[in-house]
């Protein structure tokens, strides 16, 4: 395992055992609002700080952009940590068991290393530019699938920005009416990760921010798939706008978005 993917899955696995420990208690979860439908609990707090205090230990000058405390500028700014400390907050909150700390390592902007953690069924994704994809170890391959006929989608509601749902309920019906199913469950970062791993065959969402899909993205390309944005290019990071799968059966996927 490469330096520096060891020391994301390290710091993973330390907000990981932050999450569980106080995971579904019996009493309410304090949470703040950072904005429409949006919120912020303690663990959120604690397990980024877990995360950076692991980075800065072995890497005391990177950079750093985390989701709850924002920029922290390094002497090393070509090294950036892209940390999202506890995807699915909501889930969280509820005491629905799906969740996932997702930690992207960026070198002069591109993507490097990759983790995505899901601390209840302790299944560690990883990747590594140009050395593939993995799960808890297992090398990972896209979905072979051709076509959108008989595929299953995960995708994630516009619930932040909820002026774009005609837009989006347009995607959703064309897409539906072509494909199997499919799957809404509440972390985006996990679903990339499940596409990557040939769980979904395909998945798009709206107004994402760059630790939602980072470490997802490198997921998905070691594993053979293709992200894109809505129209087919690269400014998924800029616009939020993201689609991640086979590609061919991405292909149909933005025929029908567009």
């Amino acid at each position: 395992m490469h330096p520096m993917l060891n020391i994301a899955v390290r710091a993973a696995r330390a907000a990981g055992k932050i999450l569980v420990k106080n995971f579904d208690q019996g009493s309410p979860v304090e949470a703040e609002s950072k904005g429409l439908n949006d919120w912020v609990t303690d663990m959120d707090k604690a397990a980024e700080q877990a995360i950076i205090n692991t980075i800065k230990k072995s890497y005391p000058d990177h950079g750093i952009i985390a989701e709850e405390s924002g920029t922290q500028a390094g002497k090393e700014n070509d090294f950036q940590w892209v940390i999202d400390p506890l995807d699915g907050t909501t889930n969280y909150m509820r005491g629905i068991p799906h969740f996932c700390i997702s930690i992207a390592l960026l070198h002069k902007g591109s993507v490097q290393q990759a983790v995505v953690y899901d601390p209840m069924r302790e299944e560690l994704f990883t990747a590594t530019r140009g050395a593939g994809a993995q799960l808890n170890g297992r090398r990972l391959r896209i979905s072979p699938k051709v076509e959108l006929k008989g595929a299953i989608l995960a995708t994630g509601f516009p619930f932040k920005m909820k002026n774009r749902l005609p837009e989006y309920l347009e995607m959703f019906s064309k897409l539906f009416e072509h494909c199997a199913d499919v799957r809404r469950a509440g972390a985006a970062a996990l679903d990339l990760a499940y596409v990557a791993a040939a769980r979904h065959d395909a998945f798009w969402e709206m107004g994402l921010k760059p630790w939602d899909m980072l470490a997802g993205e490198l997921l998905v390309r070691e594993a053979g798939g293709i992200v894109s944005d809505f129209q087919g290019g690269h400014n998924y990071i800029q616009s939020g706008n993201i689609a991640a799968g086979a590609p061919k059966a991405l292909k149909q996927m933005l025929a029908q978005i567009r």
